[in-house]
This record gives C-alpha cells, sequence and structure tokens, in this order.
C-alpha cells in the first residue's frame, strides 16, 4: 500500500525571517528611487530563492505589504521618505544576485541589506552642489543661451541646489523646499541679469531649475502605467507634478516680486 508523500511545511520562524529579509530590500529600493515592478520582483526572487515561491506584495510609493507564504501572515512596513541613491539600488540587486545563487546566506544577506542601508549617500554634498552647478550651465547651453551667460547658470543653479537641501533639512515638506529653492534661482539669476553679469534672464532660469526638476520621478511614473501599476503609477505622476508645479510657482513670485 502506497502512502502519501510528507510535505515538508516551514516553520513560523522561517517565514518571518524571510519575510522580514524582503521587506528589508524592498523598503531600501523603495527609498533610493526604484521603481515599483523592479521591488516587486527583486522581492519575489529573494522569496523564491528562500524556499517560498508563492509570494504576494503590494507596494505602492508611500508602503510595502508582503505576504511570504499563505502560513504566513502578511506584514507591512511605511516609506517615510524617498531620495534618489541608485547605488543603493543596484548594491540591493546584487545581494538578491548572491542570494539567489548560493553565495550567501539569508543571515549573512540580511547582514548585507543593514549595511546598505546605514550607509550614507554615494556622493557627498560637496559634489552634488558641484554636479548641480555644471549641470545647470550645460543646460543652459542646450536650451541654446550664449556662452556669456554660463557662468551666471551655474552659480544660480548650484545655490538653488543648496537651498533644497537647506530647506529640506528645516522643514520636512518636499514641495516647500523645491518652491524656495526655485525661488532663490529666480532671485539670483534676476540679479545677476541687473549687474549686467547675465544677458538672457530665460535661459539663466531654465538651465538652474534643470537640477530641482523630478525626472526620475516622471520615468518612474510611465514605468509603472506601463507594468500595470496603476495607484504607483498615478501617485508618483502627482507628486512630479506638484514638485513641478512648486518649481515654476518659487520663478514666479521671485520675477513678480522683483
Amino acid at each position: 500500500m502506497n502512502s502519501d508523500p510528507v510535505v515538508h511545511k516551514p516553520d513560523r520562524a522561517d517565514i518571518a525571517t524571510t519575510t522580514d529579509l524582503c521587506l528589508l530590500a524592498g523598503k531600501i529600493m523603495l527609498q533610493s528611487g526604484a521603481e515599483t515592478y523592479r521591488v516587486e520582483d527583486t522581492m519575489s526572487r529573494i522569496a523564491a530563492c528562500l524556499g517560498f515561491p508563492k509570494s504576494t506584495s503590494y507596494v505602492t510609493p508611500t508602503g510595502i505589504m508582503f505576504q511570504a507564504d499563505e502560513a504566513g501572515a502578511a506584514k507591512l512596513t511605511g516609506i517615510a521618505e524617498r531620495t534618489t541613491d541608485l547605488q543603493k539600488v543596484t548594491a540591493v540587486n546584487g545581494i538578491s544576485r548572491q542570494l539567489s545563487g548560493g553565495q550567501l546566506t539569508a543571515e549573512q544577506a540580511r547582514l548585507k541589506l543593514k549595511e546598505v542601508e546605514c550607509a550614507a549617500h554615494a556622493f557627498p554634498i560637496w559634489l552634488q552642489i558641484a554636479a548641480a552647478s555644471i549641470a545647470s550651465g550645460c543646460f543652459m547651453i542646450m536650451f541654446q543661451g550664449g556662452w556669456n551667460d554660463f557662468v551666471p547658470a551655474m552659480f544660480s543653479g548650484g545655490f538653488g541646489y543648496c537651498a533644497v537641501i537647506y530647506f529640506h533639512q528645516l522643514v520636512r515638506v518636499k514641495f516647500f523646499s523645491e518652491l524656495m529653492a526655485s525661488f532663490v534661482v529666480g532671485l539670483i539669476s534676476l540679479i545677476f541679469v541687473q549687474l549686467g553679469w547675465g544677458h538672457a534672464l530665460d535661459k539663466i532660469i531654465i538651465g538652474s531649475v534643470m537640477p530641482l526638476v523630478p525626472g526620475l520621478l516622471i520615468t518612474n511614473a510611465v514605468r509603472d502605467l506601463m507594468a500595470g501599476h496603476l495607484v504607483s503609477g498615478l501617485s508618483r505622476g502627482v507628486e512630479a507634478f506638484l514638485t513641478a508645479f512648486a518649481i515654476g510657482t518659487g520663478i514666479a513670485v521671485a520675477i513678480t516680486i522683483f
């Protein structure tokens, strides 16, 4: 008489460990600017290589819900702040591949993810400001501005990026920092033009605000919509629209007042 095969069911400790590991990886990626579908794909791959091929997840820009197995409870983690650090996204993907290839255990992967989470930004602030300054001048040239406005655009863009960092640390309201930074950009651009050091005000302003434009948000919104994540795509699109509206408002206020 043939006996039924014994089906091994993972215990709750394994389920809890896998759930926490997947949520940690997803949280780091989402906070660092990854797309919604990429976050879900990475979490499902980590769960599958740990023995849970039927995991389910629901990801929005402000939270992640994940369930490793039907035997375990779903767990939710919130996303309070989002930035752009694609190096962390790459690091998490690398850890996921190492885990899938058997090069890391679950505990080793968790420790590496904790290191990635606690790591500072890939580039220091001074380098970000310098890059924003150079990019502002180059954008101004790209929009058919003159080389005599290159330095004013550099200074305006650099001061604007400094302002967005400062106001974001002062007031934890994303759109307020962009509004104030664009106001600073408009004010400095006007000063340069009135002093005779700048000529094409519109070109200087356009080039200077480009580092503040939410290009990654717009790209992720389109990618999420194409992947079928309508809630995430629409929410990212609204966030990008509000950021662009704040930038335009700050420039308009500066030009109107002065």
